[in-house]
């Protein structure tokens, strides 16, 4: 997979065909990921966010692609946008719907009682960034792109230890910022 993602960003399109298999499964994964956060009668389904995440990825002429925890990173941020902004277009269609409280316990079974709220989460992360762009990516990479801390370190280029004190500490201060929301 990292040969085809490094022939990928030297600009040899058709690599493409080989790379789609060996990456639908975890897309697929990731997707049904976010989504069983997301309220129950959302209209998004995890084989159209696949989708529509592919085909940005594969539109990225910016990146460079260095292994697959870096491919799925990048993958786990544009599901993230995609849900956002189709959140963002539900609110905008049904002003003052029904808020979710937000759990960043990622080994709780998350129920439709306890689906998440995208847009505080997005607002909340982007608040973090603005004071600590890594710790705002290691929310993104462990929580929506669902890589164990090992992942997220080779990710980063930081160790296991530091991305798990950061983790913890991420969770604490969006718990808290979502929570004023």
């Amino acid at each position: 997979m990292t040969r085809l993602l490094i022939q990928l960003t030297d600009g040899n399109r058709t690599v493409l065909d080989d790379l789609l298999p060996l990456v639908y499964g975890e897309l697929r994964s990731l997707a049904a990921n976010y989504l069983r956060r997301e309220r129950s009668a959302h209209t998004l389904q995890p084989t159209a966010l696949v989708h529509e995440a592919y085909l940005r990825l594969i539109d990225q002429s910016q990146v460079r692609w260095q292994n697959r925890a870096h491919f799925f990173g990048v993958a786990a941020q544009m599901m993230r946008r995609i849900l956002v902004d189709h959140a963002r277009g539900h609110n905008a269609e049904k002003r003052g719907g029904e808020i979710h409280k937000l759990s960043l316990d990622e080994n709780v079974d998350v129920t439709d009682e306890r689906a998440t709220d995208l847009i505080a989460l997005d607002d909340a992360l982007t608040a973090l960034a603005a004071l600590d762009e890594q710790k705002s990516r290691i929310v993104e990479l462990r929580f929506f792109g669902g890589l164990s801390v090992e992942e997220t370190a080779e990710v980063l280029g930081v160790s296991a230890p530091t991305v798990k004190r950061q983790w913890r500490m991420a969770k604490a201060w969006l718990y808290g910022q979502v929570q004023k929301q």
